[in-house]
């Protein structure tokens, strides 16, 4: 399993199955034909994306930033937030995503409680992670200040390695329920 991989699986594992079988009713699966912008720099977006299969650029000012592939997470910041993503994102390959409108989602956390205390852990674990390993590749930080936990920015915490199997499986049986969604 790459890193990629592994961030929607922050997600998954920290979620019970009603809560990931709650948005696979409430969201849709979209195709997003190479060239076609998922996100405008600096706009407000609707919805939350998870990319369920094709590569995805992320760039600011016309300059890549990263690419994203499949399990990844897209529009994180901006939901959590709520001002305009700072970057913008689109298709390379031909890619599915599967979106959740952000005021399907704020209902549904204002409305349930275990649902928003685990959806707002997994968003905190995810984006810490991205921050680490940010944080690490620019050369910040004490070359031995994680050292108790690992040297390798890119290798998992032993807390999140329980949650991958039932994660992998949750996001397997995701992709299997919407693959006979795909909308344009």
């Amino acid at each position: 399993m790459g890193i990629v991989m592994r961030k929607a699986l922050y997600v998954l594992g920290v979620l019970e199955d009603s809560d990931i079988e709650w948005l696979s009713n409430n969201g849709e699966t979209r195709h997003v034909p190479p060239g076609e912008i998922l996100i405008v720099e600096r706009k407000p977006i609707d919805s939350l994306f998870i990319v369920l299969s094709g590569e995805l650029q992320v760039y600011s000012n016309d300059v890549e930033v990263a690419r994203l592939q499949s399990g990844e997470i897209v529009g994180e910041i901006s939901f959590v937030d709520s001002r305009p993503p700072l970057a913008g994102v689109k298709a390379v390959a031909e890619s599915d995503v599967f979106a959740i409108r952000q005021e399907l989602l704020r209902a549904k956390l204002e409305k349930d409680p275990g649902f928003a205390s685990r959806f707002y852990r997994a968003i905190a674990v995810f984006l810490a992670d991205r921050l680490r390993v940010t944080t690490s590749r620019f050369g910040y930080g004490r070359a031995d200040q994680d050292a108790e936990e690992t040297t390798d920015p890119d290798e998992l915490h032993p807390e999140l390695l329980e949650w991958i199997d039932l994660a992998a499986v949750r996001f397997d049986k995701l992709l299997r329920r919407l693959s006979t969604r795909v909308t344009g």
